[in-house]
């Protein structure tokens, strides 16, 4: 079957600077599990895939979940002038971006490449919690009460600027959502009624009918939402955390679940994850759990392979490369 989503390019691709020190094109390693999609994307961009050797000049990796194992793989081979890594977030590479930071190494990740998938979960978590589906689909009879809220004129704050947040916008906006995001810097984004900086969280949470995090996890936004931040929420207000586990206080959620202080939250990313079996969250009528699949292998697959293509090309030719990851700030 056709996969329907498309790779989601940044605004002002045609502006795109190089990195300030290009890499050696040279011959390309796929590690640690070469695919045939992922080979055939770097051939595709013009890159000739071979075992890694003193010869390799860029490096595909395709794990998130072997970290130190890249960590040793660039420490013993200090010629790799390019990486692609295989996921939007890097927090994963933390401890390895900053100890294999290096002026000519250049880190790329798949930054924007699964918004679309990722931001239609989104959409599809918020209008779950706005009907009262997690009390619908956990309840034994038949219920009379009437409860639900539509998304049509709702105020949503979306934290985080990258392409979730983009593509959200543009599925929010047949419900002529208002929509106010906030991000590090002040530049407006595109489709949003307003744009805030992060330190101005707290002004426009108490107005929020829906808040969904959609924010890179760095060392400054762990537990960006925290027990100040829900308690300023309104109790008819839904949190969406689409993004990274930690980047919300679990115990606080817990705690402001229980007590009615907002109306639900909806998590396709925990911390701890995976969520232990027994935790008060699973248990939690008001709350909506997802196990981290707002995006599937089927789906990214082939949005991962057009930006090792894209890459590629740059790698060998001017250095534009779409995601670049600045190791010290972590994304």
């Amino acid at each position: 079957m056709t996969n329907q989503h498309q790779a989601v390019l940044p605004a002002g691709i045609a502006s795109i600077e190089p990195v300030a020190v290009p890499p050696t094109p040279g011959p390309i390693s796929v590690l640690p599990n070469p695919t045939p999609v992922f080979t055939t994307a770097v051939e595709a961009g013009g890159g000739e895939v071979v075992p890694l050797s003193e010869a390799t000049r860029g490096l595909v990796w395709l794990s998130y979940a072997h970290s130190s194992e890249l960590g040793d793989t660039l420490a013993a081979n200090p010629q790799i002038d390019w990486v692609q890594l295989p996921w939007a977030g890097v927090d994963a590479f933390s401890d390895v971006l900053e100890a294999q930071a290096r002026p000519g190494l250049t880190f790329t990740s798949a930054k924007g490449a699964y918004a679309q998938p990722v931001a239609e979960h989104a959409l599809a978590l918020t209008l779950a919690l706005l009907r009262v589906l997690p009390k619908r689909a956990r309840a034994t009879h038949w219920e009379t009460k009437p409860e639900g809220r539509s998304l049509y004129g709702l105020n949503v704050v979306i934290i985080g600027a990258g392409g979730i947040a983009h593509e959200l916008i543009s599925l929010l906006e047949p419900f002529r959502a208002d929509v106010t995001v906030v991000r590090r810097s002040a530049d407006a984004v595109h489709g949003a009624a307003r744009t805030v900086q992060t330190d101005r969280l707290h002004e426009v949470l108490p107005t929020a009918d829906v808040v969904i995090v959609a924010a890179a996890l760095t060392a400054g936004t762990r537990h960006l939402i925290g027990a100040p931040e829900l308690a300023l929420m309104q109790s008819n207000a839904n949190l969406v955390n689409i993004a990274r586990g930690p980047l919300v206080d679990t115990a606080a959620l817990v705690d402001a679940l229980a007590a009615g202080r907002i109306a639900g939250a909806a998590l396709d990313v925990t911390d701890p994850e995976p969520l232990p079996d027994g935790h008060p969250l699973w248990h939690e009528p008001r709350c909506l759990i997802t196990p981290h699949m707002a995006d599937t292998p089927e789906m990214t697959a082939p949005l991962l392979a057009e930006r090792i293509r894209w890459n590629v090309a740059a790698f060998l030719s001017d250095a534009r490369f779409i995601g670049v990851v600045d190791p010290h700030l972590g994304y």
